[in-house]
């Protein structure tokens, strides 16, 4: 791992230009956060096993990089281990954390890892990787790299031990303490993946029945005269698979101490590290935890304008009934929810609630439905349908009245629920404050809460984040140019909102503007509407034309109505910052590249370059653009600011 942030002070390299702070100050923006999953990241050539580790060396790099560029935040996708046949991190664990992120190249280093890895055994794992240039991750390869490098790890640490070595010794005290203060999540989790690797990589749902009174797949699922013979069952396994536990252990203590590291450095840099609070939960959740959740019901996405089929997820669905206690006290649920959450601010400074309506008021449809499509298109509303007579069993949990329905539009529509009295939007509330007052305990603010709502908003969704003061994703590529009151167009956005041109389930937007100049009629619609908010009326027909018929400048456009509108949040995702073309993932959609896309490994020297010919994002051209289309007066005022970003820009403003 690198050294202590105390040990040194951030670089010139990693500190931003002082002309684009200033701009981000004037056009009234207080976080600037680029969007990167952890596998994303790029690697160096001696420690790339075949994706991006979020505490190499190679990672850190890429964020002081990020910092001198203007970044204030880094939005990480969940950091859970993911199985090695799905490489979503939308399915990953959400306690345990993925060991793959680990700094290998520090364990094998004899001061800082204390020998724990042999450093040749590093590079033959690196240099057996598929990963050519290391602009694309193999998941597969390096979940098994990972895997048997942790093996060895944990092989060298036991014959160590045995030898009395101090060092040895001492880590074994602090993997005992931290398997002690960690055992409610740590000890089922680890008997999990040992049993999931017995039984071939597969879901539990398919393990083999191979004990009639309590199989693998329900050890901690059954109550009452079955949970003698499955807590005697765990205790078996516990005994029989000690080492690879004890294994499993070692892997989420090193990864907890890097992390730590790490966030010391990020800080140091002067960076925010957001998570990602996925609304499903990994198989390994539902294994564990099977007892919180719906037996009958699965979690999805309703059809919608961009996805018209609907999402079959197959996530668990929380049991209303274990919310809360008889006495109003926190119940299981809300309890398993806090813990979860807090451990996500013990590591990071905020956190991204994704699809919160599935924390609010979930889309649910039934588990036996041999059509998951079928099932999802005919779904319902967990707590919003009293009255239905294809989902009767979701009448007690109903929030809503039938009075307060308007039953003339479609179940999963916007105004499904009409008006709610304030002690219902509590009720609807219920996971969502959960997830806002141990934010705040902390010391966050709703800034620190992004808040992944898109072109839905149904009215229980609304007004439980109004309630916090929460805001709502814009995403202006989605944006519908012939209606004025489109929920993605800059000019709707509120103070509170984040606002991005694309996000990680989108087309880069370099690819979509390329498209865009192809087609022509497209083109030139966004560069009227981009004229007419970012220039003057006398320069607008010479500047549409401009970008309609040059990519480039269509893009950069694009962004600067992004950094001059209302919103105070901007997210950048990583492939429109580096001007890549190639879809990070295809929602909806099985694809065997999805979630596979990385940081090229000569973005140092490649990106300046593209950013100085305008073919990625040149933050200096943009913001002097968003300056100058706050108005003429505001121009003027800040014209020497101006001046410089355009100097700094070049490209655009250099003839």
């Amino acid at each position: 791992m690198p050294k202590p942030v105390s040990d040194h002070e951030p670089d010139a390299a990693s500190r931003p230009d002082p002309a684009i702070t200033e701009a981000l100050r004037l056009l009234g923006k207080r976080r600037l956060a680029l969007a990167i999953h952890d596998s994303c990241l790029p690697g160096l050539p001696g420690d790339d096993i075949g994706r991006g580790a979020l505490y190499s060396r190679g990672a850190l790099e890429f964020l002081a990089f990020i910092r001198g560029l203007g970044f204030d935040t880094i939005q990480l996708g969940p950091l859970g281990q993911t199985p090695r046949d799905d490489p979503s991190p939308y399915n990953a664990t959400v306690f345990s954390r993925n060991i793959l992120n680990l700094d290998l190249r520090g364990l094998a280093a004899a001061g800082e890892g204390a020998g724990l890895l042999d450093p040749g055994a590093l590079e033959r794992r690196v240099r057996d990787a598929p990963c050519g240039d290391g602009s694309r991750s193999v998941h597969g390869h390096a979940f098994d790299a990972g895997q048997g490098m942790l093996e060895e790890i944990h092989r060298n640490f036991a014959a160590a031990r045995h030898r009395g070595d101090p060092r040895a010794l001492k880590l074994d005290a602090e993997l005992r303490l931290f398997s002690g203060r960690n055992r409610g999540w740590l000890q089922p989790e680890a008997l999990y993946h040992v049993l999931r690797r017995h039984h071939g990589g597969r879901h539990h749902r398919d393990w083999p029945v191979t004990d009639a009174d309590c199989p693998d797949a329900a050890l901690y699922q059954h109550g009452g005269e079955r949970e003698g013979a499955c807590r005697s069952r765990r205790e078996a396994l516990f005994a029989a698979h000690r080492d690879a536990l004890e294994c499993y252990r070692l892997g989420q203590f090193l990864v907890q101490r890097q992390h730590a590291l790490f966030h010391a450095e990020a800080k140091g840099l002067g960076l925010r590290l957001y998570g990602d609070l996925q609304v499903g939960l990994s198989g390994c959740d539902e294994w564990v935890r099977g007892g919180l959740l719906l037996a009958d019901y699965r979690m999805g996405a309703p059809p919608s304008r961009t996805n018209r089929e609907g999402q079959p997820w197959g996530y668990g669905v929380y049991d209303p009934d274990q919310y809360l206690e008889a006495d109003g006290a926190p119940g299981p649920v809300l309890r398993f929810l806090h813990a979860r959450v807090e451990k996500m601010l013990e590591e990071l400074d905020g956190l991204r609630i994704d699809h919160p309506h599935g924390f609010v008021c979930p889309w649910v449809y039934r588990a036996d439905d041999p059509d998951p499509y079928h099932a999802v298109q005919h779904g319902a509303r967990l707590f919003s349908s009293p009255q239905l007579v294809d989902h009767p069993d979701l009448g007690r949990f109903a929030i809503a009245k039938v009075e307060q329905l308007d039953q003339a539009v479609p179940r999963y529509a916007d105004g499904w629920v009409r008006w709610l009295r304030p002690d219902q939007v509590g009720r609807y509330a219920l996971l969502l404050d959960t997830v806002v007052s141990v934010v705040r305990e902390h010391g966050g603010s709703s800034e620190d809460i992004p808040c992944e709502v898109l072109s839905t908003l149904p009215y229980p969704v609304a007004s439980a984040i109004r309630r916090q003061g929460l805001g709502r994703f814009r995403v202006t590529q989605k944006a519908d140019l012939f209606n004025r009151d489109d929920v993605y167009r800059s000019e709707n956005a509120e103070a509170r909102d984040w606002i991005m041109v694309g996000t990680h389930d989108t087309p880069p937007i370099w690819h979509l503007a390329r498209q865009w100049v192809e087609d022509g009629d497209r083109a030139r619609q966004e560069a009227d509407e981009l004229a007419a908010r970012l220039v003057p009326p006398p320069e607008r027909e010479r500047f549409a034309r401009e970008l309609a018929g040059d990519r480039n400048k269509l893009v950069h456009a694009k962004w600067a109505d992004v950094f001059a509108s209302p919103a105070e949040q901007v997210m950048v995702f990583f492939a429109d910052l580096l001007g890549q073309e190639q879809i990070y993932n295809r929602a909806g959609v099985v694809d065997a590249e999805n979630w596979t896309l990385r940081v090229p490994r000569d973005y140092a020297t490649a990106f300046p370059r593209a950013a100085a010919r305008g073919e990625a994002l040149n933050l200096h051209c943009v913001l002097a653009l968003a300056l100058q289309g706050r108005g003429r007066d505001f121009a003027h005022l800040h014209w020497e600011l101006i001046q410089r970003l355009r100097q700094q820009a070049g490209w655009w403003f250099a003839g």
